[in-house]
């Protein structure tokens, strides 16, 4: 039955790790961003004086909520790309013991993520507010629990390291490396040791300037690098890349930077906004033009990298070609910037 060797292959198949954010969005107004010394069009970590803020925010009509960090965005879009079985996609991440850690395992749930959260009671469940004016978002993010993810008291127990085990391919972003590289190595050392496909986003310019040591530790492990042109840049210049800007050559040289597992060549991909995405293909360097899209159907870019990579895991799972993997990639950002938020349509049209 092919059907059930199917589903046999696909549960708990990709596995994420991450930092979970429930995202709150809601219209506000000007005098609200001023309140807070907000920007129209920013990303930013919250500090003391945005605390008030989440709360704020969350008592706006119409507000909308929806389990999101750049990981679990990722995870929960390759679920969506395949659709049947549930819970391709296992994730773990730290929450708290409250009302929001309610509505994100709810929100999980209803994307059928096998979402497996530490729970710990120090701090509140992350979030991430939209503060959305016209056509312009402002992201404010509280990692909060997110922080917290605790190796020892979750990765390591017996039941949650055999959904590790059960897993062919493995993706975490890399803002994770900032709460917990040890968990990291740790997930990527197993995929190397047995020849399975650990990937790592490259995720901020941040990440390759000041966790480049923990990053490092993780490159020799990784099998496929994403990232956008921005953060390529950033780690080559971090990297000491001999003055180069020309994003295929950045990739070349990202490829071959040391490897554990040489059965696998390491694949790297950059995508570029609207710009051709560049992968790495064998010895060669090749280019893939992104689907056509009108400028005024453009809602909202912030998912489009989660979005991209999402829809590459959903052919990656399924031992697609990396043509096919790109392909996806493409009709899933596609998908994505056209609407507000990280939020899909209730079924992918992806032939």
């Amino acid at each position: 039955n092919t059907v059930a060797s199917c589903i046999y292959i696909l549960e708990n198949a990709l596995f994420g790790m991450g930092n979970p954010l429930l995202d709150i969005s809601a219209v506000v107004d000007k005098d609200f961003l001023d309140k807070y010394g907000l920007k129209p069009n920013d990303q930013i970590l919250a500090e003391d004086k945005h605390k008030a803020m989440f709360d704020e925010i969350a008592k706006k009509s119409k507000v909308e909520y929806h389990a999101g960090g750049s990981t679990q965005n990722s995870v929960k879009i390759a679920q969506w790309m395949i659709q049947t079985p549930h819970k391709v996609a296992t994730f773990f991440g730290c929450i708290g013991t409250d009302h929001f850690g309610e509505i994100l395992k709810q929100k999980a749930e209803e994307a059928h993520v096998d979402a497996r959260y530490y729970q710990q009671t120090q701090e509140p469940t992350g979030t991430c507010a939209a503060c959305i004016t016209g056509d312009n978002r402002s992201l404010v993010a509280n990692l909060a629990a997110a922080n917290c993810y605790n190796k020892e008291k979750h990765l390591d127990l017996d039941g949650n390291w055999e959904l590790v085990e059960k897993a062919k391919v493995y993706y975490i972003a890399g803002f994770f490396l900032t709460v917990s590289p040890e968990s990291i190595l740790k997930v990527a050392k197993h995929a190397s040791e047995n020849n399975k496909i650990f990937s790592l986003n490259l995720s901020a310019p941040f990440i390759s300037q000041f966790f480049k040591e923990a990053m490092m530790k993780v490159m020799p492990y990784v099998d496929i690098l994403f990232g956008n042109e921005t953060e390529a840049a950033t780690f080559a210049k971090e990297q000491g890349f001999e003055e180069t800007d020309d994003i295929a050559e950045i990739a070349r040289r990202a490829q071959s930077l040391p490897k554990v597992n040489k059965k696998r060549q390491r694949v790297v991909v950059f995508t570029q906004g609207k710009d051709d995405t560049v992968a790495t293909i064998g010895e060669k360097v090749t280019m893939f033009s992104v689907l056509d899209i009108d400028q005024n159907d453009i809602v909202d870019t912030n998912g489009a990298g989660d979005a991209f990579v999402g829809g590459f895991l959903s052919e990656l799972v399924q031992e697609r070609t990396l043509e096919e993997c790109i392909r996806a990639g493409h009709y899933a950002a596609n998908v994505i910037i056209r609407r507000a938020g990280c939020t899909f349509p209730e079924k992918p049209d992806f032939p």
